[in-house]
């Protein structure tokens, strides 16, 4: 009958049952009676229990006392205020057969129930508010919703008469709440009765058996000092709709614990609380302990998941698991399980998660300390982590998936269902997991794999971000235009033929032409890149990538390639000497005859013709060739790439040929180091039969340089490089987008290759996801952040989400009649800013189809069409009942 206060003087015992103790390992919040109407209570419990499961009770009649030796009475003078009665211990009745006649109708019949029932039936009765608000039947009580204050009284066994002496001072009270105390139980006018639904009463007969001497004689040599919790019987203290009042009732010495459960261990306290109406519950927010934006983000939409709340408000410690060995021995359970309530309780002011937060940082290092995290990760941990504490399977059985062996994907799908089951039951898995069909095939043995998957939430990418946008030169090898960029978008994980085929749509590729992509490094190709199987993903964003185009009908003929280098003069031990430095990208071509060093001269010299710079006075409209860096080319016109005022080769005024010594050719190897042999103008070749590929380094005077815009040869893009693109408008893409982006077929990355049974090695399948089969509440996390060796980056693309209803039957591969597949948005985690630097909120949905904004300790409502922004990171659905 609420918590027992200590009070060390003589004639004041402290009462400690077994029961009491046994629940303090569990959770001191349970200890708490609430003294409540008993109409109010009646309507909760024949709603929400089955009459097996309804409570009994113990009935007491209120009667005249005694005041050491007197009748009842109000004791009021200078020196003293006592009201005093005696509570006659009548029998034990059960909730169904409260009602004899006027009991349990009058407003004067009152319960006593055990805080965690409390808020289970306050809980219900602002359902059912919210419901009456939407044109439903209102069931409740209307004098309920005063809020909750505290009421000390001194009790004393009598067992002679089998009842309870009550007595309430004005000397352990407020004035204000000893004159409520006196209107509650005024006995003149009405019968008064008292049901105990908490078992606490009866504890006291039998520790006043125990414990005391048979031969105390005054009741005040054994009273027991208590505090009771008063509910739903002001008059003065309504809540408003919409409103938070603010009430404060002070004493003089102590205060009140946390969020109206704590255990009170001082007979003298403060209360200090918002208004109690049951549409409040739930709105208080919470501390931020230095960047925990992320986590207290994450937990407001948890603890505002229906169902879950309901679980948490009710008898989950039996459901703990303390031999899981993947659990934390129940510690994150208590923990959440903790914080929620104390959110859930009226007057609570906003809560610091310290507990919580030592507890994740404990069993999760990589959230400990002050750092900011991310709010899906941590929600991922916790969800697994709050399963294995609460996993129902004590003893998991080891259950191997068969082969299809031509079954059905129905059967296959609810056999590997029931595996799963086997070994995780819990809240968790009743209402957040679901299952997908995952299907993988082989790109060499066409190998198929099917698996039935379960799931705990959905990571959704971003269009923008199931797509890369990569930049290549396109070089012409006939000497008939400048190096030309190209920025194309392919399929982030595609094959190396969509970056081709991308390409050669942008560079308007003829029907005669193919393309040879090289690597570029330190001057010199390095790799070809000729294998159309091979993943897009092996390209790094600081690679620069070359694609010559080439004739189909010259695919026999040798290629050249052509390395550059430029003779410097530099003293070196004090000695002038000519210095080769490597200069620009190769020039690639085909040769049909490669007999004299004359042929290879011409052909490099038609090469060069896009890059002579034309004499001044020939173009005086245009703008000087090579006086910038090259540009991106958006303009084709009649298959030619437009260069934007740059002179073209037939425009370009006939300029003298350089001589032998200006440009001096010389056979070397892939590397373009060693020079094996110098190429004489009128002389044979020096090779040995046709080579596939001829490499020759050619060295340039300082002279000669200066006729040619050689910059050109050397402002080759990376494949991406941030900035490099003018910013684009923010882009917007509905959920539905990304679901389909989501289940379209693709291949793995690299980094996740499927080991093939056909094969017998590693290889880069295919996979295609299918939605399987629903969970009741689907957590939706949209991928915005995107991590590289060398950077991070966040998308702010807007995704369109309905909140009314999420329709995914034309998502779903396995429809089930009996199950809707209609959602309805009740939460949102939101991320505001740029990576390392942001802030979390959250946005829920809280009965009457008001929303709120969760900005940790502050709690404001908002309008629905606020709900919808490209913060939106971590969205959370329920099931829509579909009533037919």
């Amino acid at each position: 009958m609420g918590a027992l206060a200590e009070d060390h003087s003589d004639s004041t015992h402290r009462v400690d049952s077994d029961n009491s103790s046994s629940n303090n390992n569990n959770n001191d919040n349970d200890q708490r009676v609430y003294l409540v109407p008993y109409r109010w209570w009646r309507d909760a419990q024949e709603s929400t229990s089955r009459d097996s499961d309804k409570k009994r009770g113990v009935l007491y009649t209120a009667t005249q006392g005694t005041s050491y030796g007197g009748p009842m009475k109000i004791i009021n003078n200078i020196f003293n205020s006592d009201l005093v009665f005696n509570l006659r211990r009548e029998e034990e009745v059960s909730l169904q057969n409260g009602e004899n006649g006027e009991v349990g109708v009058s407003g004067r019949d009152y319960a006593l129930v055990p805080g965690e029932m409390w808020l289970q039936a306050l809980k219900w009765h602002s359902d059912t508010k919210v419901a009456a608000k939407n044109g439903k039947s209102f069931l409740a009580s209307e004098d309920d919703m005063a809020d909750v204050y505290p009421l000390q009284l001194r009790l004393s066994v009598m067992r002679e008469t089998n009842s309870l002496g009550v007595k309430i001072s004005k000397k352990d009270n407020a004035v204000e709440l000893f004159k409520r105390a006196c209107k509650i139980f005024s006995i003149e006018s009405e019968l008064l009765h008292i049901w105990d639904f908490s078992g606490q009463t009866t504890l006291y007969f039998l520790n006043d058996k125990n414990k005391f001497s048979k031969d105390c004689l005054r009741p005040s040599d054994h009273e027991i000092l208590l505090e009771l919790q008063i509910y739903g019987l002001s008059d003065s203290l309504k809540c408003r709709e919409g409103r938070k009042d603010e009430m404060a009732v002070q004493h003089s010495n102590g205060s009140l614990t946390n969020g109206g459960f704590g255990i009170v261990r001082n007979s003298s306290m403060t209360f200090s609380g918002r208004s109690g109406e049951a549409g409040c519950l739930g709105l208080t927010g919470l501390q931020n302990l230095g960047n925990t934006c992320f986590m207290n983000s994450a937990l407001q939409c948890l603890v505002h998941t229906p169902k879950l709340v309901d679980y948490f408000l009710g008898d989950y410690f039996r459901e703990i698991n303390h031999d899981n060995p993947l659990g934390m021995d129940g510690e994150i359970a208590l923990a959440f399980g903790d914080l929620l309530r104390k959110l859930w309780a009226p007057g609570a002011a906003p809560v610091s998660p310290r507990t919580f937060k030592s507890k994740l940082a404990r069993f999760a290092p990589q959230f400990s300390g002050f750092n900011q995290h991310d709010s899906q990760e941590l929600l991922a941990f916790l969800l697994d982590g709050l399963h294995e504490d609460l996993n129902r399977v004590k003893c998991k059985p080891y259950a191997e998936a068969k082969d299809g062996d031509g079954r059905s994907d129905e059967d296959i799908a609810d056999e590997y269902w029931q595996n799963h089951l086997a070994r995780n039951d819990s809240i968790i898995v009743d209402l957040c997991q679901g299952q997908y069909k995952s299907t993988l095939v082989c790109p060499v043995c066409k190998k198929v794999s099917v698996t039935f998957d379960p799931f705990m939430y959905l990571s959704l990418p971003l269009p923008s971000t199931t797509v890369r946008m990569m930049t290549l030169t396109v070089v012409n090898t006939d000497g008939t235009a400048k190096p030309s960029p190209f920025t194309i978008t392919v399929p982030k994980y595609g094959k190396f033929e969509d970056l081709i085929r991308a390409l050669s749509i942008a560079c308007a590729l003829g029907v005669n032409e193919t393309l040879l992509v090289a690597e570029i490094y330190n001057h010199r190709i390095i790799r070809y890149l000729e294998e159309p199987a091979d993943s897009i993903s092996l390209i790094r964003d600081d690679d620069q990538l070359v694609a010559y185009r080439l004739r189909k009908e010259n695919d026999k003929d040798p290629l050249v390639v052509f390395m550059h280098q430029q003779l410097e003069e530099q003293y070196i031990h004090g000695k002038l000497t000519s210095c080769p430095n490597a200069l620009g990208i190769p020039l690639v071509a085909k040769i049909s005859n490669l007999a004299h060093g004359l042929d290879i001269r011409n052909l490099y010299l038609e090469l060069l013709k896009p890059f002579c710079i034309p004499a001044k006075d020939t173009f005086n409209n245009n703008v000087t060739a090579g006086s910038t860096a090259i540009e991106e080319v958006t303009q084709i016109v009649d298959n030619v790439p437009f260069t934007g005022g740059v002179a073209t080769p037939s425009s370009v005024k006939e300029v003298e040929p350089p001589s032998d010594a200006e440009l001096q050719f010389y056979l070397t190897d892939e590397k373009g180091i060693v020079k094996n042999s110098k190429i004489v103008m009128n002389e044979p070749i020096a090779m040995t039969g046709v080579p596939e590929e001829v490499h020759v380094v050619v060295c340039w005077s300082g002279k000669l340089i200066e006729q040619y815009d050689t910059r050109l040869l050397s402002s080759l893009p990376e494949i991406f490089k941030s900035g490099f693109l003018p910013k684009r408008p923010q882009e917007s893409v509905s959920l539905y987008k990304c679901l389909e982006a989501f289940l379209t077929e693709e291949p793995l990355g690299p980094e996740d290759m499927w080991y093939c049974p056909g094969c017998k090695k590693h290889c880069q399948a295919s996979k295609k996801l299918d939605l399987w089969r629903l969970p009741e509440i689907l957590v939706i996390h949209l991928k915005r952040f995107s991590y590289s060796r060398f950077s991070k980056n966040k998308l702010e693309t807007y995704v369109d989400f309905p909140v009314d209803n999420l329709d995914l039957s034309t998502h779903v591969a396995h429809l089930n009649d009996k199950l809707s597949n209609r959602y309805m948005l009740y939460a949102v985690s939101n991320h505001y800013g740029s990576m390392g630097g942001g802030h979390y909120t959250a946005f829920v949905h809280h009965g009457g189809g008001q929303w709120y904004d969760f900005d940790d300790s502050h709690v404001y409502p908002i309008s629905q069409d606020k709900i919808k922004t490209s913060a939106a990171y971590v969205l959370f659905y329920r099931r829509v009942v579909e009533v037919s």
